[in-house]
């Protein structure tokens, strides 16, 4: 007798083929999740390339209206170094319509670029939690189905009165097929989340970055003045 997959399959109960069937289901959301947050970080990342250098300029010539201009523009909202760069400009310039000194506008700059760097940390972040749940409870779906392969087992032994392979097929085939689907899609699950987890700190110290240089801008330009 074969013992492969296909064969394995057709001696699992329906309850073991149900728990088969969600991890692999679960296996594809976690792909989806992963390729939709890559779209996203590809958008960031490609829209951040091409404004940043534009922005740097701006900001080294004192274009300040120009350079909230374009960072707050539709087709920059994707980029994460134009959404911090905008709220930083934006924070100061309304500081300084509310006759706020130098130092309160740069500081309102630093939480306007803080808070933005948040928010957008946060839309980069949507959909890890599930990777994460699918990660940590595959392997406890696995088990489930590993319990009822081995329950299964017994009751054919019970059932026959024998321990030979024929009698136990059906429930080591449940017990090894939902272990490896558990194990395996936990595992996939884990590698996915923990390489988003890695882009999304790569951005978050790129805000940061940013954050700091529009400070710096804003500090210098008020040393400028009063000298």
């Amino acid at each position: 007798m074969e013992w492969g997959l296909v064969e394995m399959w057709g001696l699992m109960a329906p309850l073991a083929k149900g728990v088969a069937i969600l991890l692999m289901i679960l296996s594809v959301v976690s792909l989806y999740l992963f390729i939709e947050r890559q779209l996203v970080f590809y958008k960031a990342g490609s829209k951040s390339k091409k404004i940043a250098p534009q922005l740097a300029g701006m900001l080294k010539r004192g274009q300040i209206q120009e350079a909230l201009k374009l960072s707050s523009s539709k087709e920059n909202q994707g980029s994460h170094l134009a959404r911090v760069t905008a709220a930083g400009i934006k924070e100061f310039l309304e500081g300084k319509q509310y006759n706020l000194s130098v130092e309160e506008q740069i500081e309102t700059a630093q939480r306007g670029c803080a808070r933005a760097a948040t928010i957008f940390t946060q839309e980069l972040n949507r959909g890890l939690n599930t990777i994460a749940t699918i990660a940590t409870s595959s392997p406890f779906i696995g088990l489930f189905g590993t319990i009822a392969g081995i329950m299964n087992a017994f009751r054919g032994m019970a059932q026959t009165g024998s321990g030979g392979i024929g009698a136990v097929a059906g429930g080591i085939a449940e017990a090894l097929v939902t272990t490896a689907f558990g194990i395996g899609v936990a595992i996939l699950a884990l590698w996915l989340y923990s390489f988003l987890r890695t882009r999304i700190d790569i951005y978050g110290a790129e805000m940061a970055n940013t954050s700091s240089e529009i400070v710096d801008f804003f500090i210098r330009r008020a040393q400028a003045k009063s000298e």
